[in-house]
C-alpha cells in the first residue's frame, strides 16, 4: 500500500532540544515510511491528529527560507529525532537536502541519524560542515529479522554507506538501537563496524504505548523461547538483563581495547580512533546499579 503523503507549511523546521546529542532537533517530515514496528516516535500522532497507522503516512514540510543561518554557528543540529530525514520520499521532495543547502556555510555542527544509504547523495554537501557526523541505526546483522522490523534499506547497504562516509573523512556513528534482548548480538555488530565508525551508541528496547503488544506478540510467535525473558523485563519490570549486559559489554570493550563509557561520563574527544562505546541503557537506573561493578 502506498503511503498517504501530503505537503504542509510550517513556521520553522527547528525545535530546541534537550537531547544529549544536539542543541536543536530537525525533522523535515512528520511521520516516517520506514514503518519500524518498535518506533517510539508514534507518540507524535497525539499532536498531529493523524488517524492513519504509524508508518503509512508522511507530511512533507515546507518552511520559510532561513534568514541569517549564521546565527546558529557552533550549535549542533540533530537531523532525525522523530523521523528519518532520508526516507524514500526524500529522493523526490529533497526537503533534507534543501535545508542543508540553506545552512551551508553557517558554521553549524551537523548530526544526521538515518537507516538509509540515500544520505550518500548529499555526501559532498555534508563534508562542507565542520565536524559533521552521520549515524546509522543497526540493531541486527540478520536481514530476515530486519525485514520483520522495518521497511528501510538492508543492513548491508547501511554498512556500505557507513564505510563510504568514513573513508571520505566524515565522522560516523553506529547506533545499536533498540537492542532486542536475546536477539541483538551487540558484540557481533561492534566487531563488524569498529573499523568504519568513530562512535558506537547502545540503547535498550523500551516497550511502551501501542507497540508494546505488537512486539510481545511478535516474540510469542517468532521467538517463543524468549517470551519468559520478555515478560520478566517488560511486564514485571526487571532490570537484571540490562545490568548484566552492561557489565558484559564493559568487559568486552576492555578485551577489545575499546573505551566504554556510560551516558553521564565525560568524553573529551569521542571521535578519536578506536571508536568509543557509549551506553544509554535506562540512563539513571542502570547507571546506579552498575556503579557497584566499576
Amino acid at each position: 500500500m502506498e503511503p498517504m503523503i501530503r505537503e504542509i507549511e510550517v513556521k520553522s523546521v527547528l525545535t530546541k532540544s534537550n537531547l544529549p546529542v544536539g542543541d536543536y532537533s530537525v525533522n523535515p517530515y512528520v511521520g516516517c515510511t520506514h514503518a519500524c514496528k518498535y518506533c517510539y516516535a508514534c507518540f507524535m500522532k497525539r499532536f498531529t491528529n493523524h488517524q492513519e497507522e504509524w508508518g503509512t503516512f508522511l507530511d512533507v514540510k515546507y518552511w520559510p527560507e532561513m534568514k541569517r543561518p549564521e546565527k546558529y554557528a557552533g550549535k549542533e543540529m540533530f537531523f532525525g529525532s522523530v523521523t528519518d530525514p532520508y526516507n524514500p520520499q526524500e529522493e523526490t521532495y529533497e526537503r533534507t537536502r534543501s535545508l542543508l543547502m540553506q545552512l551551508a556555510g553557517s558554521g553549524i555542527r551537523l548530526s544526521i541519524q538515518t537507516k538509509s544509504d540515500l544520505v550518500l547523495r548529499d555526501m559532498d554537501l555534508i563534508k562542507t560542515f565542520p565536524d559533521a557526523r552521520v549515524g546509522f541505526s543497526i540493531n541486527t546483522l540478520d536481514e530476515e529479522f530486519k525485514n520483520d522490523m522495518d521497511q528501510a534499506v538492508s543492513i548491508e547497504r547501511r554498512l556500505a554507506a557507513m564505510k563510504k562516509l568514513h573513508d571520505a573523512g566524515i565522522r560516523t556513528t553506529c547506533f545499536i538501537s533498540p537492542i532486542f534482548p536475546g536477539i541483538t548480538d551487540c558484540e557481533e555488530i561492534i566487531d563488524r563496524v569498529k573499523n568504519q565508525c568513530n562512535l558506537i551508541w547502545l540503547e535498550n528496547l523500551n516497550l511502551r504505548g501501542s507497540y508494546k503488544a505488537v512486539i510481545l506478540d511478535y516474540i510469542r510467535e517468532k521467538y517463543p523461547d524468549l517470551l519468559p525473558l520478555y515478560k520478566e523485563i517488560y511486564i514485571h519490570g526487571s532490570r537484571l538483563y540490562w545490568e548484566a549486559l552492561d557489565m558484559r559489554l564493559k568487559e568486552y570493550a576492555k578485551e577489545s581495547a575499546l573505551k566504554y563509557v556510560r551516558d553521564d561520563d565525560s568524553i573529551k574527544n569521542p571521535f578519536d580512533a578506536p571508536p568509543v562505546i557509549v551506553n544509554y541503557f535506562y540512563h539513571e537506573e542502570v547507571k546506579k546499579s552498575a556503579k557497584k561493578g566499576k
